[in-house]
């Protein structure tokens, strides 16, 4: 993962931008990458394109309350320098923003991590904001 600067979040947790490949597991077990564009400890911001998005977002309509799209996802972060620990995590598909022709921007917010992963995201991305300027 390749770590940015940090962002101060209108959510209530602050953002550190990551680089990093992120898979999307859909309810009927398909299954596809992303990019992650930014990380907090209540979710995720990716990158897509329009193909992959119109296979999470039928008809690309805009994720509205009471019609969530529930997904799963699974990705890494370091723990230590030299080891990364894989964190699955599922939540639902809350934002989509068309970025330009072919890039599009899609938020989950995490709803249960699996085993300990809450804890390894909140240590990450809390050493993140600790290490920006």
């Amino acid at each position: 993962m390749t770590p940015a600067t940090a962002k101060p979040n209108l959510r209530n947790q602050q953002r550190v931008d990551v680089v990093s490949d992120i898979v999307i597991e859909k309810p009927d077990g398909c299954l596809l990458t992303c990019k992650i564009a930014n990380l907090s400890r209540t979710g995720v911001m990716l990158c897509c394109d329009q193909e992959t998005v119109g296979q999470l977002i039928p008809r690309l309509k805009v994720p509205a309350p009471g019609n969530l799209i529930i997904v799963k996802t699974r990705f890494s972060v370091p723990v230590i320098a030299a080891q990364a620990v894989s964190i699955v995590a599922s939540g639902s598909i809350v934002h989509l923003r068309r970025m330009a022709r072919d890039q599009f921007q899609l938020g989950i917010q995490f709803a249960d991590f699996e085993d300990n992963g809450f804890e390894y995201v909140d240590t990450y991305v809390r050493k993140l904001l600790a290490d920006s300027p």
